[in-house]
């Protein structure tokens, strides 16, 4: 039996983070009854994306040039580089409006178990552009398992280069309760504690 092209779309956008069979079915069904020029328009361009966008040669993150606008722009501090799980980490920093410094994205975490090793999250290309002008290595990762060895992983790495690494602080947000933060989150506050 033959799937149908309404079946595919809607398989089709299931491949998004988040989305299953029904929020899919409604995707498809809304650009279909009611938007159909906007479902084209969205449609070319995913493929205009898919073509056209690849990875900064310097900092690996998402591009359409083969070196970033960030990596490029000589009034960024390319001394400091912040290094990132994601693109989508790189834009909430960048969001912030607090960091005029360099990136460079892993694209992921060190998981044996997923066969991502260091060569896929390129810590020799992190190395190599370390030996440049890089003063400071600042480690933006996640709190989890696999962003915790991440991180040991590249500080042992860097160490023998003397470069300063450093963390982001972690803790309790701004506006939040004590008696609603996981005890996890408050043994890294009170662990990572700074004089006033």
């Amino acid at each position: 039996m033959q799937v149908s092209i309404i079946d595919q779309l809607k398989e089709a956008f299931r491949v998004l983070p988040g989305v299953g069979p029904k929020t899919a079915q409604r995707m498809a069904l809304h650009l279909l009854e009611r938007d159909r020029e906007g479902g084209a328009r969205l449609g070319q361009k995913i493929l205009e994306a898919m073509e056209r966008v690849g990875q900064c040669r310097e900092c690996r993150n998402f591009s359409e040039l083969e070196t970033c606008e960030i990596c490029s722009n000589l009034q960024r501090d390319h001394s400091q580089l912040c290094v990132t799980e994601s693109p989508a980490d790189v834009l909430a920093i960048e969001q912030s409006a607090s960091y005029r410094g360099c990136y460079f994205v892993l694209m992921g975490n060190l998981s044996p178990i997923d066969g991502i090793g260091p060569e896929e999250l390129g810590i020799d290309q992190l190395k190599q552009r370390c030996g440049e002008e890089v003063n400071e290595v600042i480690l933006a990762l996640s709190a989890s398992v696999e962003g915790e060895a991440t991180a040991h992983y590249i500080s042992e790495t860097l160490r023998p280069l003397s470069i300063k690494v450093t963390r982001i602080a972690r803790g309790i947000p701004i506006g939040g309760e004590l008696e609603y933060v996981d005890g996890n989150t408050l043994a890294l506050a009170l662990s990572g504690r700074k004089p006033l």
